[in-house]
């Protein structure tokens, strides 16, 4: 089989993987972006970013990722959108193989960039209503719950941004946490409290979501200090309790953190010569669309300068 040669193939269309694109096809490089789905990441389901610089006022979350996207292409990037990598192999002579659906590519460098998905609660009812009251995307379904009651899981900033967004919809809206304060940012905890649609329920824990008529009817929440335990009636529960990166790809190529999260350098180096890492699939503490971008770039500075070396010490 015949096989396309790519310099810099980046598996991932979030923030990091389209900034990386961005810099690695100014940089003169061959580059291919491998995105399963929509490009942008998490950031096209989110409804506002008010915290990325140069916007002021902030952006929608898919205005961003969709200038993210024609910023790359027009720098010379190639976008394979709903393309996803199914494996990636190392070749005898350091270069890499890409498996895309029946296609195979070969490239001087691999970013990985394939991001995080929503962490799962795995209580009762969670699997049997999603999609009938479950969600992971108020950006989504919020319009769904016009004058109804929901309740978001979580208490980071993810999940009290999404709790003052379902405001827009929702009559009223119960923010339940695990812990006795959130870990969300205090400008946006003010906000939220200011919020009268919010109702807040911390040191409570949900541990089973139960229906009526094949939808979400209500939560059972329990106490962490011992208090007793409450039925919240809910038409919609809204999960937001971190993230799980999406390793398959380098679960036998490179090293990890024992949570799965891909350890990388200053710089987004791998274990593995010529493959690096950006974004939420990484070890970097912070895990924001600025951050993920900041790396995003690293990676494929390294990557420029890693085929500029090889192929040096080549000739």
């Amino acid at each position: 089989m015949s096989r396309e040669h790519i310099e810099i193939a980046i598996i991932g269309g979030g923030p990091g993987g389209l900034a990386a694109a961005l810099y690695a096809a100014r940089g003169r490089a061959k580059t291919v972006v491998f995105e399963r789905g929509i490009p942008g990441g998490q950031i096209v389901t989110t409804d506002w970013v008010e915290n990325y610089p140069g916007f002021p006022a902030g952006v929608n979350g898919a205005e961003l990722g969709d200038l993210m996207t024609k910023q790359a292409e027009e720098h010379g990037a190639v976008i394979r959108s709903f393309s996803p990598v199914e494996r990636v192999e190392i070749a005898d002579d350091g270069h890499f193989v890409l498996h895309s659906e029946g296609e195979e590519f070969d490239a001087d460098c691999v970013i990985l960039a394939t991001g995080a998905v929503p962490r799962k609660l795995g209580i009762p009812g969670e699997a049997e209503f999603t999609g009938r009251g479950v969600s992971w995307c108020a950006t989504c379904d919020g319009a769904l719950y016009k004058e109804k009651i929901v309740c978001v899981i979580g208490g980071g900033d993810a999940a009290v941004e999404e709790a003052m967004f379902l405001t827009k919809f929702a009559s009223k809206v119960h923010l339940i946490h695990r812990r006795d304060e959130f870990r969300a940012t205090k400008c946006i905890q003010e906000r939220c409290r200011a919020n009268p649609k919010i109702e807040e329920h911390l040191s409570r824990v949900p541990v089973e979501i139960l229906g009526e008529d094949g939808k979400v009817s209500a939560v059972r929440l329990e106490s962490t200090k011992g208090e007793p335990e409450e039925l919240l009636p809910v038409q919609g529960v809204f999960i937001f309790v971190g993230v799980h990166p999406v390793n398959e790809l380098a679960l036998d190529l490179v090293k990890m953190t024992d949570n799965g999260y891909i350890t990388i350098d200053h710089d987004g180096r791998t274990s593995v010569p010529g493959l690096f890492a950006a974004g939420d699939v990484t070890d970097s503490e912070l895990k924001q669309v600025i951050t993920a971008a900041a790396k995003g770039a690293s990676a494929a500075f390294e990557a420029l300068r890693y085929i500029d070396e090889t192929t040096t010490c080549s000739i």
